[in-house]
């Protein structure tokens, strides 16, 4: 029996990408969630990862955790599912773009924190943000002009890749970052999918606030032109 640990949905980016990969595969699991930043929090996700963070994932007697592990370990147990692009150069390119964004992106991260319920456009973008927005872009564009006569996500059909971009597209979407034509066009196809509703209705309706993460507070700190 698969079992997938989130955070909450309005603000665990982190819990959004393998919860995807499992919805839009149509892999079955059953779902856990803890509310994270409580009093018990800590010692509940300790329960379920030695990192004491979110997502975590268990298959049978052994336990998976970071998101990135997770959808690759999902890969190798449903191979018959092509969870990555099967064409050797785009799988290439979508594990890079995804491995970058793994690791990569921390302005946007700290700047731009995930909240399904925020709606609003920011009054100024600093140098170092705008570089990240820029460079998310730039993949978006390179991967949806080579393969968008294949479909309308990043390596035509909806892969592991799409996933990994997902938090991304809905922290667009709240803060009402500048897109392109084409950039657009993709954020609209992510935000069509059922899953990704689910997601996002689900999230604006729980009850948690983490002050940091709502839109007065993000809003501060872009009060004074950088």
């Amino acid at each position: 029996m698969n079992r997938l640990i989130i955070g909450n949905k309005n603000y665990s980016s982190w819990s959004l990408r393998p919860w995807l990969v499992l919805k839009e595969f149509k892999i079955p699991f059953k779902e856990t969630r803890i509310a994270l930043y409580e009093d018990e929090s800590k010692q509940a996700l300790l329960e379920h990862a030695d990192s004491g963070k979110v997502p975590a994932f268990y298959h049978d007697n052994y336990v998976v955790w970071d998101s990135l592990a997770i959808c690759e370990t999902l890969n190798d147990l449903y191979p018959q599912e092509n969870l990555w692009p099967q064409d050797p150069a785009a799988k290439a390119l979508a594990r890079s773009v995804s491995n970058e964004m793994h690791s990569g992106f921390n302005e946007i991260r700290n700047q731009l924190p995930m909240n399904c319920r925020t709606q609003t456009t920011l009054p100024n973008i600093n140098a170092p943000l705008q570089q990240d927005i820029d460079r998310i872009r730039e993949i978006w564009s390179l991967c949806r002009n080579t393969y968008q006569d294949q479909g309308e996500f990043l390596m035509g059909e909806f892969s592991i890749c799409d996933a990994m971009f997902a938090p991304v597209v809905l922290r667009f979407n709240s803060y009402g970052i500048p897109l392109n034509d084409i950039e657009n066009q993709y954020v609209r196809s992510m935000l069509s999918l059922d899953s990704v509703q689910q997601w996002i209705d689900e999230g604006i309706a729980e009850t948690e606030r983490m002050p940091l993460n709502e839109v007065d507070s993000v809003l501060s700190t872009f009060s004074v032109k950088h």
